[in-house]
């Protein structure tokens, strides 16, 4: 005899199927691997320290002490 399948619980997982699909699809499009992520981060903080080095102090006016 045939097996018997519960087409509600066949639709759920052909749905599964195809979101995990799409979703591997995405993954590739936009994804970016770990050590892209860290090369800009460490990209920013540089960034971020060389601004911040060429800050300038406040200069203090005649009446201030």
């Amino acid at each position: 005899m045939a097996e018997i399948v519960s087409l509600r619980m066949a639709r759920k997982q052909k749905a599964r199927r195809e979101k995990e699909r799409a979703a591997e699809e995405n993954r590739i499009r936009h994804g970016r691997t770990k050590a892209e992520r860290q090369a800009n981060e460490a990209i920013g903080q540089r960034e971020d320290a060389a601004h911040e080095a060429h800050r300038r102090e406040p200069t203090r006016t005649d009446g201030e002490r």
